[in-house]
């Protein structure tokens, strides 16, 4: 099924279920209010949402109404655990097996997919990172990667806003993460969910010109079965836990004279480091004011499987950032 949560004017919104082709919603109040509701007690209230997803699949939802991405929070507004890891192989760095490098994100205040991007100051040098997250429900300690695997109650698209310019700490790297309009259940994807992998392509524009569109599980060297596990070797994990794998990204293409990269980028940061190494110079600018980024996934059929994000950079003076839950380093 297809989750989505609305802007009522509070923090974390009201729960809507989507229908499949993104044409339709309802609210989940005889269910559940809050996302995080219906996964502290999933097995009770998923059933009760799954039946509503299915009348409204088949027009047989009596208070349906047309489903509107701007009128989107991100699925799950707050989370209490937010850990962004880097799952794919870059090409241009040796490859370390032995730890997926996660980062800990701001959980706060997170993103729906039309929120603007508020830069204040371009000396920052803001970029995206488009890639894909799961939300957990309960996980022990020690949960093995199978274990992890059946722990993922719902798939996310997403955008991990990074600051690259010099003098930031870690913590103010990472300001911000915008998700896509839906979250998806696993059963959603089909075939193309295998082994904690999502095959299908990730694509990404840039100021209306489409700059990446790779496979996101071609060279993803740590499955999410294996990310949630690392997360639990030393901890639980709660529900409402949000697990990103990074930036997708991918090896290139060795063509004889120097390595390429086919299917594009979706960080500015892989762009100016693969420039940097094949040039001995990085051209492409980070973000400026008014640009636009766009990503999105879409199914074997072309159907858009999460919608779309959609987002503008603006200035700091020209955003309401209590609603966009972007708290821009000045």
């Amino acid at each position: 099924m297809k989750l989505a949560t609305y802007k009522d004017g509070s923090r974390d919104g009201q729960l809507v279920v989507v229908s499949r082709d993104l044409a339709s919603a309802h609210y989940a109040t005889h269910a559940a209010h809050r996302l995080q509701q219906a996964l502290d007690d999933w097995n009770f209230i998923a059933p009760q949402l799954q039946d509503l997803y299915d009348a409204l699949n088949a027009e047989r939802a009596r208070h349906a109404f047309p489903f509107d991405p701007r009128q989107c929070m991100a699925p799950l507004p707050r989370a209490s655990h937010w850990a962004l890891a880097q799952a794919w192989e870059h090409g241009l760095e040796p490859a370390d097996a032995a730890d997926p490098g996660f980062r800990l994100a701001a959980g706060d205040s997170l993103c729906g997919p039309c929120d603007p991007l508020v830069l204040a100051a371009e000396q920052l040098e803001m970029d995206f990172g488009a890639g894909l997250a799961v939300v957990t429900g309960d996980l022990p300690q020690r949960a093995s990667p199978a274990q992890a695997l059946e722990g993922v109650r719902l798939l996310l698209l997403a955008n991990a806003v990074q600051l690259q310019a010099g003098g930031l700490s870690a913590v103010q790297r990472l300001p911000a993460t915008a998700f896509g309009p839906v979250a998806v259940t696993p059963d959603e994807l089909g075939e193309t969910w295998a082994q904690g992998r999502v095959g299908l392509a990730l694509q990404t524009s840039w100021n209306g010109r489409r700059v990446g569109i790779a496979d996101a599980d071609e060279d993803m060297r740590w499955s999410f079965g294996e990310l949630i596990a690392h997360l639990c070797a030393t901890r639980s994990l709660r529900a409402g836990s949000i697990v990103g794998a990074g930036t997708v990204r991918q090896r290139g293409v060795d063509n004889g004279k120097r390595r390429d990269w086919p299917k594009g980028y979706h960080a500015i940061a892989d762009k100016r480091a693969f420039e940097q190494a094949q040039d001995g110079e990085a051209r492409t600018a980070f973000l400026r004011l008014g640009d636009t980024v766009r990503t999105e996934m879409k199914d074997g059929a072309g159907h858009s499987l999460f919608g779309a994000i959609e987002q503008e950079v603006v200035a700091l003076d020209r955003a309401d950032t209590s609603t966009s839950g972007f708290a821009p380093v000045q």
